[in-house]
Formats: C-alpha cells, structure tokens, sequence
C-alpha cells in the first residue's frame, strides 16, 4: 500500500534509510492488520448481518442502520485486502492491477465510506425524533429501510466524480474532460460531503439528543420505546467513527490545499505519504471496531445469536427431542 517508491524527493542514504524504517513500520502493521483485523471484520459484520436477518421481526430502527454498515464494512475489508496487498505496493509483483481495477477499487472504498457516515448519521438524527415524537413511527424500520435504499444511491451517485475523471485521463482531448482530470476537485467533493457534513449533522444531533434528555417531557414515559442501552452505543459509534476516519480526511485535506498552491511539500518528505497509509488504515480499521462495538453493546444481540444457532444445529442434527418436548408438554396440558 505504501513504499519508498512514492517518493519522488532528493534521494540520500540517511533520506532513504528513514524511508525503509518507516516502511518496515507500516508493513508490520499491515501484517497485525490482515492478521488479526481483517479476519474479524468478516466475522463480526457478516455475524451481525445474518443474526438480524434471521430475526427480522425483532429488527429496530438502529438494527436497520447496523446492517447498513455491516454490509459497508464487508465491502471496505475485501478493498483492504486487495489494497494492503496489491496495487499500491510494488514488491507484491504477483498483483499487476492495471488502472480500471485501481479506480473500481477507490470507487468502491468511497461508496462505503459514504454510507458508513451517512447511516452514522442518519441513525443520530432519527433517533432524537424517536425520543422526541415516540408515538409517531417516523423513524420506524420500515421507513429506515427506504432511507438506507437512499443512502447507497446517493453514496454511488457521489463516487460517480471518480468515474468521470478515469473516463477523461481516456479521452484526454475532449475540452469539457480536460476540464475535470483534477483529481483535487473529485477529493474536495468527498471532503466536503463526506466529512463536513455528516459532522455537523451528528453535532447537531447530540445536542438536541443531549437537550432532550435533560427536559422532562410528558413523552418521558414513552421515551423508552428504544432500548436505553441504544444511547451507549449511538455515542460509541459516533466518537469511533469520527476517531478514526478524521486522519484520513484531514491528509486529503492536506493534499488538497498543497497542491491547489502548487508546493512541493508533499513531494519532499516521506512522512506525508507515511501518515497517509497509516490514516487509510485507521479508516479501514473502522469495519472492524464497529460491528465489535454493536456485538458487545446490543442488549439482545446474543439472545438473538444464540437462536440463530439452534436453528442452525436443528438443521444438521435433527430437532427430534425438541418434538418430543412439545408433546410431553402438550399431553401434559391436556391431563
């Protein structure tokens, strides 16, 4: 993913000796990361996919929006894999990814980017309204699903600003392509719409959150229709989520200004391109760290776990004794 080659600075031997520690640095924790990381974030997300479509009848609201990101954070852990491997590193020879591959790869990675934050989002403002307005079912499952539905959309027709500039790096003649081969326009965009704005939509919401619950209401009784452990969790993901996407942000914010004034700053130094795979690590991370988050934190989520289980071994092995229990207490009724 990242390597000396990056760099295109005055090369010297203290230069390049930094350079293959940092490297070293970075490649040990991406070795921790396919390792360790990687494994459990298959797990976790598709273990919190499945229990809540096997019980979709005791989905919430905040479930719906759980396996929104669940099913984000499977596609960002295939796009690590392939990333911390391939393209990006040119001593893994036996990945010769050309540029299609490449641009599929960075539109799928924003595409799951977008609607992580957004679910994130979306999951804090309805549940201020199920805490304001509980007997309205604006925020109900049904509902979410349709939001969520809108959320890959918007999230597809947001990346769709990758596709179009490796349409023009083909067409390089046409006036209107040569317009928009600036790559810093595409990452200004998903600053802006995936940062920006999903930040100060949570802000938002955690103040009215935070407003609400410290006013007495004469809803109060009904306020408990979610589970009061919900809040814990909103608050977890939220500050995960921010935590650790924030860096990834902030080095394309950095990109973005240095060459808007043409600098030669990020040409120079190692460090930048350093900090930029480790940020693009910590934002990969997150596809782990919040399905853990919801697997310890939900209430429910064992009970429900556990069931899937059963069912799964009444398959293999046979619900026999299950039958005979249900006559025995059916012949014990009937005496």
């Amino acid at each position: 993913m990242w390597s000396c080659g990056s760099s295109n600075g005055t090369v010297n031997s203290v230069d390049q000796q930094f350079c293959y520690d940092l490297e070293l640095v970075f490649s040990i924790l991406s070795i921790i990361y396919l390792i360790i990381c990687f494994p459990f974030s298959i797990c976790y997300n598709s273990l919190l996919v499945l229990v809540n479509l096997y019980n979709k009848p005791s989905m919430t609201m905040p479930d719906v929006y759980f396996v929104n990101i669940a099913i984000a954070g499977l596609i960002l852990s295939l796009v690590a894999l392939i990333q911390l491997l391939g393209p990006d590193n040119p001593q893994w020879a036996v990945w010769t990814f050309n540029r299609e591959v490449y641009i599929t790869l960075l539109i799928l990675f924003n595409i799951s980017a977008l609607v992580t934050m957004y679910s994130t989002t979306l999951l804090s403002l309805d549940y201020y309204i199920e805490q304001a307005l509980p007997r309205t079912y604006m925020s109900s499952v049904y509902n979410t699903k349709h939001v969520c539905g809108f959320i890959w959309g918007g999230a597809v027709l947001t990346s769709f600003s990758s596709l179009l500039l490796y349409v023009c790096s083909h067409v390089p003649k046409i006036i209107e392509c040569s317009k928009i081969q600036n790559k810093e326009v595409a990452d200004t965009i998903m600053v802006f719409i995936g940062f920006f704005v999903p930040a100060i939509a949570v802000l938002y919401a955690l103040i009215l959150i935070l407003r609400i619950r410290n006013q007495s209401t004469p809803l109060e009784q009904d306020s408990a229709r979610l589970d009061p452990s919900t809040h814990k969790l909103l608050v977890a993901t939220v500050c995960t989520q921010f935590i650790l996407w924030t860096p990834y942000y902030m080095t394309l914010l950095v990109h973005i200004t240095l060459n808007s004034k043409g600098s030669d700053l990020i040409t120079q130094y190692h460090v930048y391109y350093f900090v930029k795979g480790l940020s693009k690590l910590l934002a990969y991370s997150c596809s782990f760290v919040i399905p853990l988050l919801y697997t310890y934190m939900h209430k429910n989520f064992t009970n429900k776990l556990r069931q899937l289980v059963r069912k799964l071994d009444c398959w293999t092995e046979g619900c026999s004794h299950q039958h005979s229990e249900v006559q025995q207490q059916v012949f014990l009724s009937e005496s």
